[in-house]
């Protein structure tokens, strides 16, 4: 397996992200991920989609540090400043789950708040599921955990699979801009870009979509489904923060109210925002999490 990294000028000077950069080794790759707070503070780990990284959460690795929590936001092997394996077959969703399981092994977590979205809720769900006396509660932001079992895959993220892995030009930074109502500035564009310096660092942001299950056969579809038979009997907080204007997810949180027990009587909001609603209502998102802890666990 061929593995790159990204050189660590390009992270210089990022707009809003001045967190100390913590390092793990998973399969004989480095993994990079932000560790703030106190190390006794409830944990909580956020997990970041396709195509961003850490970065997404830089404004509400704060909010939630300054009610004392330990915040931990890992970059996916391929994204950030973690380590990029340069062929696009040397990525699977069971090794993203082998790597993550990895992370949380060497790191011992336990008491876990997961935070998740986009790609960060395929590995997350299954990751608490398969590890749910390490995990405390769930919250869940424009995310989803498909077992190819739903028939019709939506035209727009058939438009998606065939972009990422057929376009000559994946402009990661005008991507993630594109999936947000705000403009970015050129530092976040900068920011966004920064791990992909060449198309050859891109091998992890376009197989993400093409790892998606769409059909029953997918080799994660059973995998998935017995994560939500364990979903369907969890009764710990289960919180869901949608937003009013992801055209992908918009509506999925209702699934989760009718399957899961923990989302009963849940303070479960609509925030204002596309699919990365970290970057359109990051405080919104974190005082929830801050007030999920303080009133639920």
């Amino acid at each position: 397996m061929n593995v790159i990294r990204t050189p660590e000028a390009r992270f210089k000077n990022l707009p809003n992200y001045s967190f100390a950069p913590n390092y793990i080794e998973v399969d004989d790759m480095r993994m990079h991920y932000v560790d703030e707070g106190p190390k006794d503070g409830n944990v909580i780990l956020m997990l970041h989609g396709e195509p961003s990284w850490s970065y997404l959460y830089r404004h509400m690795i704060p909010v939630c540090v300054a009610a004392g929590h330990r915040v931990i936001a890992p970059d996916l092997i391929g994204f950030g400043k973690s380590d990029k394996p340069t062929n696009i077959n040397d990525y699977s969703y069971k090794k993203h789950m082998d790597w993550m399981q990895s992370f949380i092994d060497q790191l011992q977590l336990t008491k876990i708040t997961l935070v998740c979205q986009d790609w960060g809720s395929l590995i997350g769900l299954r990751l608490a599921a398969e590890n749910d006396s390490r995990f405390s509660a769930i919250v869940l932001g424009n995310g989803m955990l498909p077992t190819g079992d739903a028939g019709k895959v939506p035209t727009v993220f058939k438009i998606w699979q065939m972009f990422a892995r057929y376009s000559p030009w994946f402009p990661i930074a005008r991507i993630v801009e594109a999936g947000s109502f705000k403009s970015f500035g050129k530092g976040e564009r900068r920011a966004y870009d920064a791990p992909f310096p060449s198309a050859k660092y891109k091998a992890g942001s376009r197989a993400f979509p093409r790892l998606v299950p769409t059909t029953p056969d997918n080799p994660a579809s059973q995998a998935n489904r017995d994560a939500w038979h364990i979903l369907e009997k969890w009764e710990k907080p289960f919180l869901t923060l949608f937003s009013n204007g992801d055209p992908i997810m918009r509506g999925f949180d209702k699934q989760f109210h009718a399957r899961v027990p923990g989302c009963k009587n849940m303070p479960h909001k609509t925030l204002k925002g596309g699919h990365f609603l970290q970057e359109d209502s990051g405080a919104e998102f974190a005082l929830a999490i801050n007030d999920l802890i303080a009133n639920y666990l």
